[in-house]
């Protein structure tokens, strides 16, 4: 339960207390402010954030066959479903490779089952996509997301519409908010984190929103990047 965001009413000579909580994402000034934020944001730095796309793009398309983007359908606010912008940091028969690699390594395949992640070698990587993953290089184009506002610069992780079932009655909190670039489990373990315990941070963050708490997890996120903690 959110304490800090619940009103106390006393009745009937104080003798009964009604506690009746809200949540801040849900206010309309408040969506107001993070998105102006995000906007402001993302079209400061949009000379820069142009020429590093360019070049990881060339990168991509140099290293391996196939698109430079792997465009995937995540749930949005309101549980409708976008598509989520990424390089592509994967060869094109990645799903093939990770089944043959998981059948063969049960140590491995138990590692998936809990993290959706191998935090180690993964057959599925690009040569280029692994030190674009230590970076989180390959999430640049999420601020295209945030451009158009299906996504901002923080918020719970964009989640997969299969993930629904292991998300279960959490589902309802998480798609108050816009899925973030960075966020609460982002800055705290990112894939040392369980799938459970990031659905539980998610919803923290969603119950707990502050405009505050956003500019602290922006900062927090630079230090983790450049630590690489966390990245596979």
């Amino acid at each position: 339960t959110p304490m800090g965001r619940v009103h106390i009413q006393t009745l009937f000579s104080q003798q009964i207390a009604l506690i009746k909580s809200y949540n801040d994402m849900s206010r309309l000034w408040n969506k107001f402010i993070k998105r102006a934020f995000d906007l402001i944001m993302v079209i400061i730095f949009m000379p820069i954030i142009i020429l590093v796309l360019l070049i990881l793009g060339i990168i991509v398309k140099l290293d391996s066959k196939g698109s430079v983007f792997f465009n995937a359908e995540r749930m949005g606010e309101d549980g409708k479903s976008f598509t989520c912008y990424k390089f592509r940091s994967m060869y094109t028969d990645g799903d093939e490779r990770l089944k043959q690699y998981l059948d063969a390594n049960p140590e491995a395949a138990k590692e998936w089952k809990e993290y959706a992640k191998l935090r180690g070698y993964d057959p599925r990587v690009t040569k280029c996509g692994r030190w674009m993953r230590r970076f989180s290089l390959d999430e640049l184009p999420q601020l295209i997301n945030v451009l158009e506002g299906t996504m901002s610069l923080v918020g719970p992780r964009p989640y997969l519409p299969r993930e629904k079932e292991q998300i279960g009655d959490n589902l309802d909190t998480i798609v108050l908010s816009k899925p973030g670039i960075t966020g609460f489990w982002q800055v705290n373990g990112r894939n040392d984190v369980s799938f459970a315990a990031r659905v539980a941070m998610d919803v923290w963050y969603v119950n707990n929103w502050s405009f505050p708490r956003d500019i602290m997890f922006l900062l927090k996120t630079f230090k983790i990047v450049f630590d690489k903690s966390g990245a596979y």
